[in-house]
């Protein structure tokens, strides 16, 4: 990679979530849904009363070693190793793995300017305590708060945290959206699924959410559609006679791989989104998908073509084109990055590495040679300008 004279804007680093972040500002009656419990000997989660193996550490005090994943991933693995195998050794946690001062000189020392600080064990949440929205509402509220306290969320103008919001209940989703707004959030996350209800889920692009949008629409942001466990294992288990359980994202198997979990999901959300009509009734709204990758991209974008088509009148606007104008992709290393320009627009591509994830890019500036078929303006778009423009509220 030749130096460039442009900051590097990277759209998907994480952090490790200690316990306090979620126990800290807690109240009480919920601490029984969120337990941190030790069997034989090891600590493990008990959300809502149920053991969890959805992350077998849930303490992060040893974690698999940055970018460990990466060859699995881009499907190099002649020996069929299993992703553990892959892993290797764990590593100790890392300071820069859950604290903003030091995930911020980390970036000094690979090249990066600014990026989102995306929570890790948070995504265990809501699929777990549908049935609980209090619950949901109480988990998130605890993170966002330790996130205020412990590092802004707009540490020194280049780091930016997530902030987590459920909408089962949007007057809550109102409320917290204003809280962390006020503490100066500059992206909101919304788990890609179907919004839990009693009568079963339902649409985030149904006009009963319209408060929500309607903020998100007058103070500028942009939601994160980062992927989570949305509940598509279902779908596995309607096939393998209730699966194996629990889903747990690093168990891989062939026929769960191939079903695309994750890809179903980010596909849905969004399609809820356009055809809900969320993007017509509030036209400053911006979604970036995150870590879904962009094997889903072009059938979506086939199938909305081929419905306008079909039912011209039942949108106000042809669907791709809402698309194209309101949603951004953070595609995978492994993804064709320059046929996701072709398909929606080298101003809607964000650069992502995952890091410090195993799934993600030791050394995130690799991805320059992912893109070395990008031409320097295309490069310029993805690696700074296009996230650079969301985390300022510009429009393009």
């Amino acid at each position: 990679m030749s130096a460039v004279d442009y900051p590097i804007y990277d759209v998907d680093r994480h952090f490790y979530e200690p316990p306090e972040a979620f126990l800290r500002n807690l109240p009480k009656q919920f601490r029984k849904e969120f337990q941190y419990v030790q069997i034989n000997g090891r600590t493990k989660l008990a959300v809502g009363g149920v053991l969890s193996d959805y992350i077998p550490n849930p303490t992060f005090d040893v974690v698999a070693a940055p970018g460990s994943h990466e060859k699995w991933y881009r499907g190099e693995n002649p020996d069929g190793l299993s992703l553990r195998e892959f892993g290797g050794e764990p590593v100790p946690s890392d300071p820069s793995f859950f604290d903003g001062a030091a995930h911020l000189r980390v970036m000094d020392e690979q090249g990066v300017h600014a990026g989102l600080f995306i929570p890790t064990l948070a995504s265990v949440i809501e699929e777990r305590l549908a049935h609980k929205p209090e619950a949901i509402a109480a988990l998130f509220h605890s993170s966002n708060q330790w996130l205020a306290e412990e590092c802004g969320f707009a540490r020194d103008n280049r780091l930016f945290p997530v902030p987590m919001i459920n909408l089962i209940d949007v007057d809550n989703a109102v409320k917290e959206l204003d809280f962390v707004l006020a503490a100066g959030a500059r992206v909101v996350g919304v788990r890609p699924a179907p919004v839990a209800g009693v009568t079963g889920g339902r649409s985030m692009g149904f006009t009963e959410f319209d408060p929500f949008w309607a903020r998100v629409n007058e103070a500028g942001i942009f939601v994160m559609l980062h992927v989570s466990d949305s509940g598509y294992d279902k779908i596995n288990s309607w096939w393998t006679a209730g699966g194996k359980g629990e889903f747990r994202p690093f168990e891989k198997d062939p026929f769960s791989e191939v079903l695309d979990w994750m890809g179903r999901a980010i596909s849905d959300t969004l399609t809820a989104l356009i055809c809900h009509g969320v993007f017509d009734r509030f036209p400053n709204v911006r979604v970036a998908s995150l870590e879904n990758g962009s094997a889903w991209l072009e059938p979506l974008l086939g199938r909305l073509n081929h419905a306008y088509k079909k039912m011209p009148k039942a949108f106000k606007r042809h669907p791709v084109e809402a698309f194209r104008r309101h949603v951004f992709v953070s595609p995978f290393y492994e993804d064709p990055v320059a046929k996701v320009i072709e398909l929606v627009g080298v101003e809607r591509v964000l650069f992502g590495s995952d890091w410090p994830h195993p799934e993600g890019l030791l050394h995130p500036l690799d991805f320059f040679k992912d893109i070395e078929d990008l031409d320097d303006v295309q490069t310029k778009r993805v690696m700074s300008s296009n996230l650079k423009g969301l985390l300022e509220g510009t429009r393009d």
